[in-house]
């Protein structure tokens, strides 16, 4: 799972380069993709590691990936699904990786999808490691167990971490959740790029104001804990994107649970440039659905 994680590049996750220099030809081909990401740890006698699923959506398609690192943080799988080919809307792929088995599932022939890349309804995606079920996501689980034996789940996939695209001029709203069971939350970001007021920031959950940062140009790296359902959530955000990004300027915010009281990066500067390397807290985990709790990562994108 490093770099969150090592399979993503080709689909665009990375955050783009911040460089001035970027020129507009260069800014068309490394156009932001709406996306999200979904990351699940998954550990049985005989693997151990994370699963990745992708959702992406552009103006001429959608499609799907699937990824499969081990806990030694090495890529093991990776498989494309471009379910608007007709003739991949529903199907089937299996892997062999070594000792590992990867089946994987699908059905999306019927699926409804609304402004983002993950279906909302009418489908399901069913992946096995071992011909052991560990990850069945949508609501037709009957018609996926018509395809799987339908035994129940000897162990079952955990909800780690989740990244998403979102675009906006100045304002910024998603549906999120801060822990893999908890429920969702409308979150809106309002950005105020007035020099008059020295450039704002107010994050707000279920319309309540719950982070406010003035002064950007010097605060555009940062920290604070929230509290959200009663559980501290750390927020880290780098706005460097939108400031100083004539191009393709993103910003990228962190939401963590906090499951104990440490703080990794407490004794930081909040403006120093390696505050939200994902790598760094990557190299920390050992098992991040109990270490680290729950991740949320927003990248939001300047929209013309």
């Amino acid at each position: 799972m490093k770099d969150f994680p090592s399979c993503f590049g080709e689909n665009g996750v990375q955050v783009a380069d911040s460089s001035p220099s970027t020129t507009n030809r260069g800014a068309a081909a490394s156009a932001p993709q709406n996306l999200v990401a979904c990351i699940y740890h998954y550990q049985s006698q005989a693997f151990s590691g994370f699963i990745t699923v992708t959702w992406i959506k552009n103006l001429m398609a959608q499609a799907l990936s699937i990824a499969l690192d081990n806990s030694s943080n090495d890529c093991l799988a990776k498989v494309d699904i471009k379910p608007w080919l007709f003739s991949k809307r529903k199907g089937f792929k299996n892997i062999v990786v070594g000792t590992t088995k990867l089946d994987i599932y699908w059905d999306l022939s019927s699926a409804k999808f609304g402004s983002g890349p993950e279906p909302l309804e009418g489908f399901y995606l069913a992946i096995a490691l071992n011909q052991q079920l560990c990850l069945l996501l949508g609501d037709l689980q009957s018609e996926a167990y018509k395809k799987i034996d339908p035994a129940p789940f000897a162990s079952k996939a955990t909800f780690v971490a989740r990244k998403e695209h979102i675009f906006g001029k100045r304002l910024y709203n998603c549906k999120a959740q801060f822990c893999g069971k908890g429920r969702l939350h409308d979150v809106r970001i309002e950005y105020d790029p007035s020099e008059s007021f020295g450039k704002g920031l107010t994050m707000f959950v279920d319309r309540k104001a719950v982070l406010q940062v003035t002064q950007l140009k010097w605060k555009f790296r940062g920290n604070q804990t929230i509290l959200v359902d009663g559980v501290s959530v750390e927020v880290y955000w780098d706005v460097h994107g939108w400031l100083f990004d004539s191009v393709l300027g993103s910003a990228i915010f962190l939401f963590r649970t906090q499951v104990s009281g440490e703080k990794p990066w407490a004794n930081r500067s909040p403006s120093e440039p390696s505050a939200l390397r994902w790598k760094e807290w990557q190299r920390s985990k050992d098992t991040p659905s109990q270490t680290h709790g729950f991740s949320l990562v927003l990248c939001a994108w300047k929209s013309e």
